[in-house]
């Protein structure tokens, strides 16, 4: 699994509305930039409390992207 499929997965387990996630993956100079875009009213389920949500699914990455050799970073949109 990928870490832009990886972050699809687990926003689309957490949110209300599936369908209004996206991923998108950007090239940056200091790597790769996975942005997640969901629904308003999700936000809250993806950050969590205190960003613990968030923070979880950025260990992930870290994980993948340690495997795969680069630098990976995710931003919530």
């Amino acid at each position: 699994m990928t870490a832009p499929e990886l972050v699809d997965f687990v926003a689309r387990s957490l949110v209300d509305d599936p369908d209004a996630v996206s991923v998108e993956v950007h090239q940056e100079d200091g790597g790769t930039v996975i942005e997640l875009h969901v629904a308003d009213d999700d936000m809250g389920k993806v950050i969590g409390r205190n960003g613990s949500v968030a923070k979880a699914m950025r260990t992930l990455l870290k994980v993948v992207a340690t495997r795969q050799g680069e630098e990976i970073s995710l931003e919530i949109v």
